[in-house]
């Protein structure tokens, strides 16, 4: 782990996705973060010890998802599969798919393994799955301020984690989509998916991977926007946390699932796309929902 001193820094964005903003002024203690993701084989020396089974590995029970068809209620997780030509990329289901037997031991359905994958960040894990890891370990999963903290490094006023271009002098900094997102990937940084952790430049503190590679849950609530800034010293939120669990859920869906914030991007984030590989950048995920670009890293409050 790393020891982040604690400080002030600006967290959020208002110069992308709504949901980012407002750039507003936060203080977080001190606190201890993991170096890198978790990776399969730190996850698989958990489950040994516990025979924790997780949720992907679990059919769904009918109760809990009402008009769900049968035959869709099987052990599974959502796989990310790219086109074979430009689609509307306003339709993710062109590219996503609920797929049987996909769990964090078969990250690409059942005749997949992870035999040489054990140094990449482990996927398919919800967040009761990665909060088991955590506590079984004596830590626990960073708040969003803790996670958008430590990924600035002291940077929070740039564009990146790094500075000011996505590839400075054509480097390649992140694990990220390279080509026309969803059917074309050029590879030029060599992984189609995830890569080994540490793999990519460190951030100032030292940490790896906090862009790209795969998105990380948090233990925040996802709400809609950042609360409204707060520039007077007398009102600088400390150690701020997400809304309530009550107003986490998409107002769209028929049921109403919580949903925690991801933070950091993946490799599938893109600049013809997705353009979430910033610290800034914030997602919302349902807790029962795993998929294959999505893992965790943990901290320890000192």
């Amino acid at each position: 782990m790393v020891r982040i001193e604690g400080g002030l820094f600006h967290m959020g964005s208002d110069r992308h996705y709504p949901e980012e903003a407002p750039r507003h002024p936060v203080r977080v203690d001190g606190f201890s973060i993991d170096r890198t993701l978790v990776t399969n084989r730190q996850f698989a020396a958990f489950v040994e010890a516990t025979g924790h089974v997780t949720t992907a590995e679990i059919a769904p029970a009918a109760e809990d998802y009402p008009g769900a068809l049968p035959e869709m209620l099987k052990p599974g997780s959502l796989l990310f599969v790219p086109t074979e030509f430009p689609v509307d990329t306003t339709d993710w289901s062109q590219w996503w798919t609920f797929c049987f037997g996909a769990d964090w031991r078969h990250p690409l359905g059942p005749d997949s393994g992870i035999a040489d994958l054990m140094d990449h960040p482990v996927v398919h894990v919800t967040h009761g799955d990665a909060d088991a890891y955590a506590k079984w370990i004596g830590k626990s999963l960073p708040t969003e301020a803790q996670w958008e903290y430590a990924a600035w490094a002291g940077m929070d006023d740039h564009e990146f984690a790094w500075g000011d271009e996505l590839e400075p002098k054509g480097r390649q900094m992140a694990n990220v989509w390279q080509g026309e997102f969803p059917w074309q990937n050029l590879l030029t940084d060599g992984y189609e998916r995830t890569s080994p952790v540490g793999n990519y430049p460190a951030n100032a503190f030292g940490l790896f991977d906090m862009i790209g590679n795969v998105w990380e849950w948090t233990d925040d609530w996802f709400r809609a926007r950042h609360p409204a800034a707060k520039d007077k010293p007398c009102c600088i939120p400390i150690n701020p946390r997400g809304g309530p669990r009550s107003d986490s859920h998409d107002r769209c869906d028929a049921i109403a699932i919580p949903r925690k914030t991801l933070k950091g991007g993946s490799h599938l984030c893109a600049p013809s796309y997705c353009r979430r590989y910033r610290p800034a950048a914030r997602h919302p995920q349902p807790i029962d929902s795993s998929a294959s670009h999505i893992g965790f890293r943990c901290v320890r409050n000192d």
